[in-house]
């Protein structure tokens, strides 16, 4: 009988093995699936020796297990949060971008502003011509448009990241919440023993969206969960029926958080100047601060335009209203934010084009500001050029008159909150402001392209090297492939000599 027991050994560590090969297949099978996920960390499929008794008895599978370098995740994560957010900086001002224009080429407030000037000098020659006083009306009127286009532009890049906000949150507490439950299968699993490499490779998936969305780290807990931090140590719900909110809001030139714009709220208390990483941290940064900066510098230069003018003698622009808003105390655009978007050539003009040439107001004068100016009588006389001398000489100049500079255009304590800041000192002529004003936006863009380059260049590096380190190598399971499948044909080979004799065992046994 020694040798049936010596041929059940033999067949018992055949199918052992083959039984493990079968689990190191099918793990190799989801790692090469998976060669090509960002962040996946390869399995490995263990196995441990049974003896009895000193007797080799065959292998049997152990738990399947990764090795993650943390610390190489935890910077990929960081990474990614810093890529999602120069990303969508780079989308939402895209269009923005190209209201701006290129400077020079016709389209843009600059080349807009300096066809009206052109359109003065053209008029100075000859002030009673109705043919060049329109033209006049028509150069103002485009400019105005292009202010309008512009504002225009900033107010839909703003709505654009207040809708993104909202939308990204829904995905994020889906993400959380995803976190949360694969939390507590892989707390159960090791309770219980159980692998859980496949549980926890699904929970970094969903920590890479968390990444992207809010750059938030993972904590590791001593019973296998995780914790889901922002970089600056907000710690998420991931629990059944915790969200992150806020609401939908209409953004307006004026539109301001804290304020008319709700903030994001988690469990009652407003986190909203927590969240400065990922794209959704990029999209409160583009509603509140960036975008409303743009849009009171453009603001300012438009008051500063309006302004200018009339206080030669001719009220060219103004708002809705019919006149040339002004500060009312307090911040100090209190009194024309969002006056941009409403700008216009005055109706008056536009009703009589003369004005351009006689005026529309008289200008009492003052050592501080301009000189004395009465508008010239529709009756005559003729040929007169004063206001177009003291448009072309001031109102585009660095000087209100003659030896008295400019009122300083504001470029701090701006917006409706009196908190935003241009990134430029005061331009001396309303020429400068509109060069000034699209150099900046433009050069402020540009640098998010040219950081977004940088920043991808590093997350490809991380991404290389987290792969290396803990990804799937299809060469090594290739190699892998080919050694089990050898092993695979000697256990099968075992388990046919094995059969053959026991089928002779058996014939020996009846005819004995």
């Amino acid at each position: 009988m020694s040798g049936i027991t010596g041929l059940e050994t033999s067949l018992m560590i055949a199918n052992s093995g083959i039984a493990n090969i079968g689990a190191n297949f099918a793990v190799m099978s989801q790692n090469v699936a998976n060669a090509g996920t960002t962040g996946y960390a390869a399995e490995t499929q263990t196995q441990q020796s049974m003896t009895a008794d000193g007797t080799g008895m065959g292998v049997a599978n152990g738990a399947v297990t990764r090795y993650v370098n943390q610390q190489l995740q935890s910077n990929l994560w960081a990474q990614n949060g810093e890529v999602s957010a120069l990303q969508e900086r780079q989308t939402v001002l895209q269009p923005v971008n190209a209201a701006l224009g290129t400077p020079g080429q016709g389209g843009d407030i600059a080349s807009q502003l300096g066809a009206l000037q052109n359109a003065f000098s053209t008029l100075l020659g000859t002030p009673d011509s109705s043919t060049l006083q329109q033209s006049v009306v028509s150069d103002a009127q485009s400019f105005a448009a292009g202010i309008n286009a512009l504002s225009q532009a900033y107010t839909s890049a703003g709505q654009t990241a207040q809708n993104n906000i909202v939308s990204s949150l829904k995905q994020l507490n889906a993400s959380l919440t995803n976190i949360g439950t694969l939390n507590t299968e892989i707390i159960s699993g090791l309770a219980r023993g159980q692998s859980v490499a496949d549980l926890q490779n699904q929970r970094d998936a969903a920590m890479q969206t968390v990444s992207q969305l809010i750059g938030a780290q993972a904590i590791p807990q001593a019973n296998g969960s995780i914790l889901v931090a922002t970089q600056n140590g907000l710690v998420l719900p991931t629990g059944p029926g915790a969200a992150l909110t806020t609401a939908n809001a209409t953004i307006a030139p004026g539109a301001t958080y804290p304020g008319t714009i709700p903030g994001i709220m988690m469990n009652g208390v407003d986190v909203t100047n927590q969240i400065t990483s990922g794209s959704i941290g990029a999209d409160i940064q583009l509603r509140d601060t960036t975008i409303p900066t743009y849009q009171a510098e453009l603001d300012e230069f438009a008051q500063n335009t309006a302004s200018r003018f009339q206080a030669q003698g001719l009220t060219l622009f103004t708002n809705g209203s019919g006149t040339v808003p002004t500060s009312t105390g307090g911040p100090v655009q209190s009194g024309y934010v969002g006056f941009a978007a409403e700008i216009k050539v005055n109706p008056a003009v536009v009703a009589d084009p003369t004005l351009v040439t006689n005026g529309t107001n008289a200008i009492a004068g003052s050592p501080t500001g301009a000189s004395a100016f009465t508008p010239n009588p529709p009756t005559g006389p003729s040929g007169f050029t004063t206001l177009i001398n003291r448009v072309l000489n001031y109102t585009f100049g660095a000087d209100v008159q003659a030896g008295v500079a400019q009122p300083a255009s504001n470029v701090t304590g701006l917006g409706a909150l009196g908190t935003l800041n241009a990134p430029f000192s005061s331009p001396a002529t309303i020429t400068d402001f509109a060069s000034t004003l699209i150099g900046a936006q433009s050069n402020d863009i540009a640098t998010t392209s040219t950081n977004l380059n940088d920043a991808q260049a590093m997350q490809s590096s991380l991404q290389s090297s987290f792969k290396s380190a803990s990804g799937v190598n299809i060469n090594t399971e290739m190699a892998n492939m080919v050694q089990l499948q050898n092993a695979y044909g000697a256990n099968a080979r075992i388990m046919a000599t094995v059969q053959s004799m026991w089928s002779t065992l058996q014939s020996d046994l009846m005819y004995a």
